[in-house]
């Protein structure tokens, strides 16, 4: 049976904040390990029932960065999603929300904007 790995190094700054992150696939192409400002890390514990998860973003992630990180991940999950399943209306919905959540970031951005412009 094959094996495959990967690896997530976070460095953590005095304050125990995550100041870089890299992380390496054992069947990737890239010769050394890639930077990321940002991971969204799910597991299913299938005794449990429950949900485990790892959200770390590094001081560098800017707040329009993480507004498209989530909107693409919502995208993806409703991918995944359909890919599982086949339940076009719940993926429609998903993706619906997806949508809604990034035009109300983008709309708050531009208001935020205008407050500080004055115009």
């Amino acid at each position: 049976m094959a094996k495959s790995s990967i690896v997530i190094d976070v460095e953590l700054d005095e304050g125990r904040v995550p100041s870089s992150i890299e992380w390496k696939a054992s069947e990737s192409t890239a010769e050394k390990p890639q930077q990321a400002k940002a991971f969204l890390l799910s597991l299913w514990d299938g005794t449990d029932k429950t949900a485990l998860r790892i959200d770390l973003w590094t001081q560098k992630m800017m707040v329009d960065e993480m507004a498209d990180f989530y909107y693409q991940t919502l995208m993806t999950m409703a991918d995944s999603f359909d890919r599982a399943t086949r339940n076009t209306e719940l993926v429609t919905d998903m993706k619906n929300f997806a949508k809604l959540f990034f035009a109300k970031f983008q709309e708050q951005q531009m208001k935020a904007n205008k407050l500080e412009t004055g115009k």
